[in-house]
């Protein structure tokens, strides 16, 4: 499914920097997703950053940054106004340095439906 998104026309956006050897030293992943329009983002158009990974020895040389810029450029050109991300404590920095802010009146909330009992649906 991730396969259709990342296509031509699709909605998903992703940068990666390769190892030298081989596989990734880093990537990042957005996906654009409609929104109800507002002052702050007018276009009605969001991303969520569902994903900014490195290997550890490529930490602390730029490579997740890297990734996320072009990732939040290429967002832009796509007329995206609104990006949101989860961070944790450590990573909080990094996005800080790239315009992300936090906001301390958001709560994140989970939701998990119970297991379906066997022979039902």
């Amino acid at each position: 499914m991730l396969a259709e998104r990342l296509a031509p026309g699709g909605d998903a956006r992703a940068y990666v920097i390769d190892a030298p050897t081989s596989g990734l030293a880093s990537c990042s992943l957005g996906l654009i997703h409609p929104v109800l329009p507002a002052p702050n983002y007018a276009k009605g158009r969001a991303a969520h950053i569902h994903a900014v990974a490195t290997e550890p020895a490529f930490q602390r040389r730029g490579c997740g940054k890297a990734t996320l810029a072009a990732l939040l450029d290429r967002l832009e050109r796509d007329g995206v106004t609104l990006c949101e991300l989860y961070a944790s404590e450590g990573s909080a920095p990094l996005y800080a340095g790239l315009g992300f802010a936090s906001n301390p009146a958001l709560m994140r909330m989970t939701h998990f439906p119970a297991p379906s009992s066997p022979g039902t649906s």
